[in-house]
């Protein structure tokens, strides 16, 4: 009995043994890229949205529009509006007009690509003046235009405000935002927009998203594979230059089958970004350390100052005086040393650092340190 059970235990144990080396070579064992679509590595070169932008006036709110007095352009707005309209107001209206109701925007949107007259967009309506909240408004007609001057949009329709408001006497309440809202297909496309795929005939460029001389070389390697030999090129590492029909429809076909080839991008830099602003910290998978010993403590310094009055006696001749005492407390907690193997994986580092409760601001001194002694194998970038 004595034997099958010290036998038992052996086996557990070597069984456990045996999982935790398995586990280990495989948190170790370096992440391969999987292959990805053409259309998610890359764009075809002149296919994009264009952004539109445009002023106008929202109507219908509840008093909470801009006040004339602070804000002259919505009084000036409406005006030229009622001037288009065939409406004609005497000057002693004009100079007395407090409109609580009317509210001046920016509207904006994104035209897609390849849309056409008749097409409806979403529409952004943001408010430029001290109006308190869009709720309830309804949007004029309003142009919208592209970086060349020219209309390409039309918007009008009532807004969709997801944020609430509420005050009185003094005490408001609110949630999200109340002076931006949007307006679904709220425009008319009334002119399209041509692009290099339109125009038919030549090559397209497929402009690669993260730019990398191995990943344009696989695109071009695998379209002359399913194509044929020489209808790819890469020209740089952001772009491959492939040899289409010239006829529409086959144009679209060749490219609809270009754009579903899978592809093994090349393996991701190890990167370290920081953000100095809100104190976030990532790490990209790949990601080593070489041989280092890390030791970090926090030195804390605490300065308290307090007044203390000194009277004389009753009767002696002496005064009043006012005896500043400070008091200085230096604290610095004992630092753990962390001591780190060659070849030590993202996973490992993060748990010994989470183990000694290190902050992302730590973290960020740690690793810039680690960078400077030639030990962290990434590249540092903050944004």
């Amino acid at each position: 009995m004595r034997m099958q059970r010290g036998f038992q235990e052996w086996a557990k144990a070597w069984a456990a043994l045996l999982t935790m080396l398995m586990a280990l070579f495989f948190c170790t064992m370096p992440l391969m890229a999987q292959a990805e679509a053409v259309r998610d590595l890359a764009g075809v070169g002149g296919v994009r949205s264009n952004q539109l932008v445009g002023y106008g006036l929202v109507v219908g709110l509840n008093g909470t529009g801009d006040q004339a007095t602070q804000v002259p352009f919505t009084t000036q707005s409406m005006l030229n509006m009622f001037q288009r309209l065939g409406i004609n107001l005497p000057p002693s209206v004009l100079s007395n007009m407090q409109p609580k109701d009317v509210a001046a925007v920016i509207v904006t949107a994104h035209l897609p690509p390849f849309a056409r007259p008749g097409q409806t967009i979403n529409v952004t309506v943001s408010a430029v003046g001290n109006a308190t909240s869009l709720a309830g408004g309804t949007l004029m007609m309003t142009p919208l235009k592209g970086a060349d001057g020219q209309t390409y949009a039309v918007a009008q329709g009532n807004l969709v405000v997801s944020g609430f408001g509420a005050s009185s006497n003094g005490a408001s309440a609110q949630v999200n935002v109340t002076t931006a809202g949007t307006i679904p297909n709220g425009a008319n496309v009334e002119r399209s927009v041509t692009s290099g795929f339109d125009q038919g005939g030549g090559p397209l460029s497929l402009e690669l998203h993260t730019p990398s001389f191995t990943t344009a070389s696989r695109i071009a390697d695998a379209i002359n594979q399913q194509m044929g030999y020489g209808t790819a090129e890469a020209l740089n590492a952001g772009v491959v230059q492939v040899q289409a029909p010239s006829a529409p429809g086959a144009r679209v076909a060749f490219l609809s089958r270009v754009e579903n080839l899978q592809v093994t991008p090349e393996t991701p830099v190890a990167k370290v970004i920081f953000d100095a602003r809100s104190g976030t910290v990532v790490l990209g998978q790949n990601v080593t350390l070489g041989p280092c010993a890390v030791a970090h403590g926090n030195l804390s310094v605490t300065i308290s100052q307090k007044y203390l009055i000194s009277q004389p006696n009753p009767l002696g001749a002496g005064q009043t005086v006012v005896a500043p005492q400070a008091n200085v407390n230096v604290t610095q907690p004992k630092a753990k040393l962390l001591m780190f193997q060659p070849g030590v994986t993202l996973e490992a580092v993060v748990r010994a650092l989470n183990a000694v409760g290190a902050t992302p601001t730590d973290l960020i001194a740690i690793l810039q340190g680690m960078k400077a002694a030639g030990a962290l194998h990434a590249q540092l970038e903050v944004i």
